[in-house]
């Protein structure tokens, strides 16, 4: 079959722009992904203890934009569930992001007000003129020792590089609080898909003009067997590496099942200081399920493997800006996606930036 485009890499972004093109323009489309499996790291499933885990980790769904939720939920209903992570820290479970209780308990203040809290972060926080990257984002707002006790250990073991190595954007993305609102994000929508991610991609890939290759290696489809393309994959493996190789951070996780309704207090504890694990994530927080047991993971970063987290620096920004370039040359191939972009997107993100897409190409027709 001659199809109108390939998308190569089933998961966000992929899914998103196949049935796009199948249901709004009559595209016949080939979507391929090189793992068993749609939906990328968002993938899910239920395990045999009956508990639906996330693969690739937890992946958390929020947004402040209603256009995404509406896309969206004409594949999914949803299940609204505000996340929650505390840290330990000297022995102790203080909240992160940092707000008036996490000051209080690791630092033994007795804070009560706002204003007493931004006194503190006045009080300790460096001036820095110019913001050139993450630690320098923090130590400018609350100063070195919360710092030292939240940031720093946590950042070098999941990006394997200080802090002061990475983009301002890497540690910018976490509010610094002074009230006790302890939600993970600020966003006004936080919803997951009541029946999972992979249902959510099931529905979405359903259409009739939609055909689904998977354990699919793009070299393997005959570049006659499609007129246009959608690399959602890494853009440096795309032209075979020619300005050198972006890196990424890459995870593991060790899953346990526990004779136990819960595991911890919360979905995610984070590890800044100790153990060679970054997190410990259980689900059933997350999903809302009721179940005699839990499943949880506990994850580990790494150098090689998967690419999960393009590390935003400024040496890496230069070898993108020479990809995007040759992109920028190839008018029938589209880019998009976190791999693709080499950008650290949230969700959403990728789902606002695969709906730009398709608006553009139909623009472009």
């Amino acid at each position: 079959m001659q199809y109108d485009y390939l998308i190569v890499g089933a998961g966000f972004a992929g899914c998103i722009l196949a049935e796009r093109l199948s249901s709004q323009l009559d595209k016949k489309i080939l979507l391929i992904d090189k793992r068993d499996h749609i939906g990328g790291n968002a993938y899910d499933s239920i395990n045999e203890s009956g508990i639906r885990i996330h693969h690739y980790g937890p992946h958390l769904f929020h947004t402040n934009d209603e256009q995404i939720i509406r896309y969206l939920s004409q594949f999914t209903d949803w299940h609204p569930y505000e996340h929650r992570v505390l840290a330990f820290v000297n022995g102790k479970l203080v909240p992160m992001p940092i707000n008036r209780n996490t000051v209080n308990q690791l630092l033994k203040y007795q804070y009560q007000t706002d204003e007493e809290v931004q006194g503190f972060y006045d009080r300790a926080k460096e001036e820095v003129k110019i913001i050139n990257n993450s630690e320098d984002v923090v130590v400018s707002k609350v100063g070195r020792e919360l710092y030292n006790l939240l940031y720093k250990g946590y950042t070098t073991k999941h990006w394997g590089i200080d802090p002061s190595q990475l983009a301002p954007s890497v540690c910018a993305r976490l509010p610094v609080r002074t009230n006790t609102d302890e939600r993970y994000f600020d966003d006004r929508y936080q919803l997951m898909p009541l029946f999972g991610y992979s249902a959510m991609f099931d529905s979405m890939t359903s259409h009739k003009n939609i055909t689904v290759s998977l354990d699919t290696d793009y070299h393997q489809i005959p570049q006659g067997a499609f007129n246009r393309l959608i690399f959602t994959g890494p853009i440096d493996e795309y032209f075979g590496f020619l300005h050198g190789i972006l890196p990424y951070r890459s995870l593991r996780f060790e899953f346990e099942t526990h004779s136990k309704e819960i595991y911890q207090q919360v979905a995610q504890i984070n590890y800044p200081n100790d153990y060679d694990y970054t997190r410990i994530t259980e689900f059933k927080h997350i999903t809302g399920q009721n179940n005699s047991k839990t499943t949880v993971a506990k994850e580990y970063s790494l150098t090689t493997g998967d690419p999960f987290y393009p590390i935003p620096n400024d040496n890496n920004t230069i070898i993108y800006n020479r990809y995007k370039n040759e992109a920028q040359k190839l008018s029938s191939v589209h880019f998009v996606g976190r791999l693709a972009t080499y950008r650290y997107y949230n969700m959403d993100q990728v789902v606002a930036q695969a709906l730009k897409t398709f608006q553009d190409i139909v623009n472009r027709l």
